[in-house]
């Protein structure tokens, strides 16, 4: 009868604490099994990279955020006008998106070829996917240190590639090459070595084996709306 009554006390504590937003992110459930992008990228790297990297940012970030307004906010929205916030924020709000999205963006069984919209884009902005692969591929090997490389839509509607350093992403006002995400791919050590070492250009070249093209596409649509 004690425990009942200190579970409905916690769990009534929990659910208040959400419903004045005071648990603003958490970290979201993988939509696939930690096994489901062998071999191209191992499990025991997924479990740790989301597991514990990521769950760590969504961590910092809501400790950074506690007791301001932007609790209320949308990690897009915070990232959008990151020039306003301390270090933590953009560092952790940044490693929060970011991976939200890397998890959404590969699939099991993923790869082969886009089609639809996206790959008339492409034709048309790089002159072809291999175009688009090789100019991704250099600047997911040149960014230095850690960072990411993307595919993004600029405010022109255009297509192009680029890349970030640390957490950054192209929706950050303070981005070199500012953009809507339709791909990106994590070049932190932490999402390769354990499987690749320091063979980053041949984790790279796996990606494309589990890209969710149909996401990628959706991102496209909604960017050029």
């Amino acid at each position: 009868m004690i425990f009942f009554r200190y579970f409905c006390c916690d769990t009534l504590y929990v659910k208040t604490l959400k419903k004045i937003n005071l648990m603003a992110f958490e970290l979201p459930a993988l939509p696939y099994a930690t096994n489901a992008l062998e071999p191209h990228i191992d499990t025991k790297t997924m479990e740790i990279h989301h597991g514990k990297h990521h769950q760590a940012y969504v961590s910092n970030l809501n400790a950074a955020l506690a007791g301001s307004e932007a609790e209320k906010l949308s990690v897009e929205d915070i990232c959008k006008h990151i020039s306003k916030y301390p270090a933590a924020v953009r560092n952790n709000g940044g490693g929060h998106f970011n991976h939200s999205f890397f998890w959404k963006i590969m699939k099991a069984n993923g790869g082969g070829a886009p089609s639809g919209a996206l790959a008339e884009a492409i034709n048309k902005h790089f002159g072809s996917f291999d175009e688009l692969k090789k100019q991704f591929a250099a600047a997911a090997a040149t960014r230095f240190g850690s960072g990411w490389a993307w595919v993004i839509v600029k405010a022109d509607k255009t297509l192009a590639v680029c890349s970030t350093p640390n957490q950054d992403n192209p929706l950050m006002d303070i981005a070199e090459v500012k953009g809507t995400p339709v791909l990106g791919i994590d070049v932190w050590e932490h999402a390769y070595y354990l499987h690749y070492q320091n063979r980053r250009p041949d984790y790279v070249s796996a990606f494309w084996n589990v890209i969710n093209w149909d996401e990628a596409n959706h991102h496209y649509q909604a960017a050029i709306k």
